[in-house]
């Protein structure tokens, strides 16, 4: 059961009216493709896979009975593409968030449960890491051998903090949202927020409805003028677009970045023109006044 009724606006909804995938003792090969493909979509953060990328050997082992769901959540998360996608490229507390939110479906609850997975990290290595998760009381209650993991924190449940309802918006961007392709990058979410032990604010998720959704650029960086040239007779409405790694015109050429430009209505079509051809991607689109 939805905690709000406003889980249409908040980008919830996706979440509220399905039901978890399970792998029941009569399953089919179907069944079977339908639960690896969840465990992709939420171990990955919603990444895209690649025919490729695809762990055959690890999906065979599941389809033959060799592995249960949970199994397979392990291997996967423990696997060269998992690490190549969410540990490398990270800071470790960013990775923590992320293993918590595609393992146990939630965001840390406090900052001794961050310190306690970086001293396992650093004594034991990564793959103990994964295995307290996996192997946790929480996650057998939750998910137990069959269930593939799903977002738990935007529901009312047993043990669960209310600070991870409001902390998991700062990890979860949209349904259509990759945790690989965020505006906020590779640093942390909620570091500020679990040091000091306040509760985080809700913000929608991009595309989320009409609220304010922005989070800031991973350089932190603030538009201070449109987009472009002004617009003779342009409306007083501006609207503020998330871009995410934008490619620059310029020589040498540099990095791909982060930004946020304002721009009047009537630019905001031929904006995600050039923005699409500089291959830019679009966060989200928000009121800016």
């Amino acid at each position: 059961m939805a905690i709000t009724t406003a889980a249409s606006r908040l980008g919830t909804s996706a979440f509220a009216e399905s039901s978890p995938v399970e792998l029941r003792p009569d399953w089919s090969k179907e069944d079977a493709q339908i639960a690896i493909r969840a465990v992709y979509r939420q171990v990955f953060g919603n990444d895209y896979i690649m025919a490729s990328e695809r762990l055959v050997s690890l999906e065979s082992l599941l389809c033959n009975g060799q592995l249960t769901v949970r199994e397979f959540v392990r291997a996967v998360a423990k696997s060269e593409l998992y690490k190549k996608k969410f540990l490398y490229p990270h800071f470790q507390t960013r990775v923590i968030e992320l293993n918590l939110k595609h393992l146990l479906g939630r965001a840390p609850y406090d900052e001794s449960e961050v310190i306690e997975h970086l001293d396992r990290y650093e004594n034991q290595g990564f793959d103990a890491d994964i295995d307290s998760y996996i192997d946790s009381d929480e996650y057998s209650c939750s998910f137990g051998d069959s269930i593939v993991p799903y977002y738990r924190g935007f529901s009312t449940q047993t043990s669960q903090k209310i600070a991870g309802f409001t902390r998991m918006f700062q990890l979860y961007r949209g349904y259509a949202n990759s945790d690989r392709a965020q505006v906020a990058g590779t640093s942390t979410r909620l570091a500020t927020d679990l040091a000091s032990n306040s509760v985080s604010a809700v913000i929608a998720p991009s595309g989320g409805g009409s609220g304010f959704a922005y989070q800031a650029s991973e350089r932190k960086l603030t538009p201070k003028r449109a987009f472009g040239q002004s617009v003779v007779g342009a409306s007083s409405r501006l609207y503020r677009i998330e871009v995410a790694a934008l490619s620059l015109p310029r020589y040498p050429k540099v990095r791909r970045s982060n930004r946020a430009f304002i721009v009047p209505y009537e630019a905001l079509s031929a904006t995600l023109q050039r923005i699409n051809a500089m291959g830019g991607k679009v966060a989200s689109v928000t009121l800016a006044q």
